[in-house]
């Protein structure tokens, strides 16, 4: 398990390489990590605090590595350089086996839902269980049923993803997920494209998975009301890095320019477009 750095001095990580002053409180953390993409620096020597059972919330402006910091997290993305703890270990020296431990641990939640056309709702949702885990018969239509009675898609399990709206498709997305019972979801924009009633469906889920299942979760999103409704912290991803970091109301009353104008939403300041 994770926590805060017992020293501020100990924030860059350099003082502690393998991890060992990192406490119970955080449940990742993300030290020094670098991506270049296309020969730009995506993230530069980016340190991150994701803490237990919180819901960190991370934002900033299209193109700004938002995305590749939460696929970096399961190595979707390889770092060049950095470190990315994961209770005691650095995940980016894992070997395959031991990689696969933890993935199966860390749900990800993609911005489209990426269900299997051709497959019913219980068979998409089912399908890494039976796949990877093996799990097949009574057992496996449980948990299914489970997961999308959670999700409030009960009655759905024989439709096709064609005959579900989107916010159905994200939902379903998301009991595919919990059908691991992860201690970590990454959700990559999940309300993007959704109008605002079922955004409000989604961010009460989000929220129902930390308070029922103590789900760590960390959230990619421009969506301000979604941010203050949903985070116990924002960060801001700006230029490779960290800008800003802070509970809801510290977040939106930063004397940051950059976040300002961010928050407001305005041409004028020092982000040019």
């Amino acid at each position: 398990m994770f926590g805060l750095l017992n020293k501020k001095k100990n924030n860059n990580g350099a003082d502690c390489p393998n991890g060992e002053c990192i406490g119970d409180e955080v449940k990742i953390a993300v030290r020094q990590v670098n991506v270049t993409l296309g020969g730009r620096k995506v993230l530069d020597n980016v340190d991150l605090d994701i803490k237990t059972g919180k819901t960190l919330v991370i934002m900033g402006l299209s193109g700004m590595g938002k995305s590749t910091m939460i696929r970096s997290i399961l190595r979707l993305q390889e770092p060049e350089s950095g470190m990315i703890f994961f209770e005691g270990q650095d995940i980016l020296k894992l070997r395959e086996h031991d990689l696969d431990e933890v993935r199966s641990r860390i749900g990800m939640v993609f911005q489209k839902a990426a269900l299997f056309d051709s497959m019913t709702i219980s068979e998409n949702v089912g399908f890494g269980l039976k796949e990877q885990k093996k799990l097949k018969g009574p057992e496996l239509e449980k948990r299914v049923l489970e997961m999308l009675d959670i999700v409030d898609l009960a009655g759905k399990e024989n439709s096709l993803p064609s005959e579900l709206s989107g916010g159905m498709q994200k939902r379903a997305s998301l009991a595919r997920v919990l059908c691991y019972r992860p201690e970590v979801i990454l959700y990559d924009e999940p309300t993007t494209g959704l109008d605002p009633i079922i955004c409000n469906v989604i961010n009460k889920l989000i929220m129902d998975m930390k308070q029922r299942f103590g789900v760590t979760s960390v959230v990619v999103t421009h969506d301000l009301d979604s941010a203050k409704m949903i985070a116990d912290e924002i960060a801001m991803l700006h230029m490779g890095k960290i800008i800003e970091k802070g509970t809801p109301e510290e977040f939106f009353n930063s004397s940051n320019p950059i976040v300002k104008q961010f928050v407001k939403g305005s041409s004028e300041g020092p982000i040019k477009v």
